[in-house]
Formats: structure tokens, C-alpha cells, sequence
């Protein structure tokens, strides 16, 4: 995009560019255009912002900063906060003196590198620093699962599948990029807990449960004592005749990734 911006001489276009992005606002000290201006989201937005923010780019360059920017979003990280609070100061005044675009100081900060999250990564506090995937990407992958599981007791686990693999293999070839493996592990145990929780309340009866549990391969003790268990479907879930006849191995046969390969 940088490139582009180069070629771009007409200086009246560049200031149409900015009044038109200037219909939104700055989100973390770049634009993120308004439902005034160009959707948000749309992919119009991300082309005219690296169009104006090159500029930008070549400003912090010619600082001397470490910076990271993709489309409208831009972190600078710096060696203090009195250096932060005076960065921000003047590339503040630098963006809306110079390239004529507005700032949302809401969203802006100062801040350590672990308290702020970038493209859905963070940092972790300590001398060894790692990337993490930040907590609302956490929550909004549970949430997700949370939807597509819920509506599991209602179909069959073939369609939940084809829901779900999908959508997993396409986070993972995201978030899989984080150095913390614990989260990835235990956030793939969440999820069969989920579909083994599912699958308990689609056989509804103590019948059918005892049932489903012998044909999965549990020994009928357990299996009967499972199945007429008053315990809800969470708690059991983690129960040993669900681990042992909803295994591992059981929910990669029906095709369900993992979100980190040795677990």
C-alpha cells in the first residue's frame, strides 16, 4: 500500500481522501471511518487509510520509532511512559495538524505493552516476554462455541461438525501464532467438555444414556451408575464414562480439530 501512496502525486486527491475519511474518527490513533464515511469494515476502508497513513509511517520512521501498523491500527512502543506520554503528544498534533484527521483520545493510551492488545494479541508481563491471545479473543471464541455447542442437542453431531471444524481450523491458523500452547490445550479441552455435554442432554433418558454408554465401549457398571446420575450435564461431562466413551480419539474420528497438535 505504501508503494501506491508513492504513486499518488495529485495533492487534491490525498485531502479528498482525508475529508472523506474524516467523516469517521481515529481509533487508537488512526482512522476507522464512520457509517458517514466509508463502512467500517468494507474494503474500501483499509485501502484509502494506507492511502493517508503512509504518511504516517514514513513520520515514524524518520523519528527513529519501533512501531507496528496494520490498516487502521498502530502501536509505538517506546522505553517509558514519560516517553510515551510525550510521543503520543506530539504524533497526536502530528496527525491532526499535518495529515488533517481526528483523533479519538478515548481510545488511545499510554500504556504497558501487556494491558493493550493488537490484531487480538497481547503481551505477558515478565522478564520473559511472550504473545498472548488477549482475553476478549478468548471470550469471543468461547462465545462462538458456546452458540454452535448449544445448538448440538437439537441436530446431529455430523452437522455440528460441519460448523465447528471450520471455524476452529481457521482460529487456530490465526491464534495458533501465540507462544502460551497451555491456552490452546486447555481451550480444546473446553470443547469436547462442551459436545460431551451436548451429547448427554440429546440422549435425555437414563435409558438411552446407559445405553449410548455401552455401545461406546464403557463397562456396564459405570455405565449404569453414570446413566442414572442426577448430576447435570457439565458436571458429568467430566465424568470417567464420558472421557472413556466420548474420548479424545472418539471426537477426531468424527473430525474435530485441535486446536494445538499434541493435545
Amino acid at each position: 500500500m505504501g508503494q501506491i501512496a508513492k504513486r499518488v502525486e495529485d495533492k487534491r486527491l490525498l485531502k479528498l481522501i482525508r475529508a472523506f475519511l474524516n467523516a469517521g474518527v481515529m481509533e487508537n490513533g488512526l482512522v476507522s471511518p464512520s457509517v458517514e464515511g466509508t463502512p467500517q469494515g468494507g474494503p474500501l476502508s483499509p485501502l484509502l487509510s494506507n492511502l493517508v497513513l503512509d504518511e504516517f509511517d514514513r513520520e515514524l520512521e524518520r523519528r527513529g520509532h519501533r512501531f507496528v501498523r496494520y490498516a487502521d491500527d498502530s502501536n509505538i512502543y517506546v522505553r517509558s511512559e514519560r516517553a510515551g506520554q510525550r510521543v503520543m503528544e506530539s504524533i497526536t498534533q502530528f496527525i491532526t495538524q499535518e495529515l488533517k484527521l481526528k483523533v479519538n483520545e478515548a481510545k488511545s493510551a499510554v500504556a504497558r505493552p501487556q494491558e493493550r492488545k493488537f490484531l487480538g494479541f497481547s503481551f505477558t508481563a515478565g522478564p520473559e516476554v511472550k504473545r498472548v491471545i488477549a482475553p476478549k479473543a478468548v471470550d469471543r471464541f468461547k462465545q462462538r462455541i458456546r452458540e454452535i455447542t448449544g445448538r448440538a442437542k437439537g441436530v446431529s453431531m455430523k452437522t455440528t461438525m460441519e460448523e465447528l471444524a471450520p471455524y476452529m481450523r481457521g482460529w487456530r491458523s490465526y491464534f495458533g501464532f501465540c507462544e502460551t500452547p497451555e491456552v490452546l490445550i486447555g481451550l480444546t479441552r473446553w470443547v469436547r467438555l462442551r459436545l460431551r455435554a451436548a451429547l448427554w442432554r440429546q440422549w435425555k433418558t437414563p435409558r438411552r444414556r446407559r445405553a449410548a454408554l455401552l455401545e461406546l465401549g464403557v463397562r456396564e457398571p459405570l455405565a449404569s451408575n453414570t446413566a442414572g446420575s442426577g448430576r447435570g450435564p457439565w458436571y458429568l461431562a467430566k465424568a470417567k464414562a464420558l472421557s472413556v466413551g466420548l474420548s479424545n480419539a472418539y471426537f477426531k474420528s468424527l473430525g474435530l480439530p485441535s486446536l494445538f497438535e499434541d493435545c
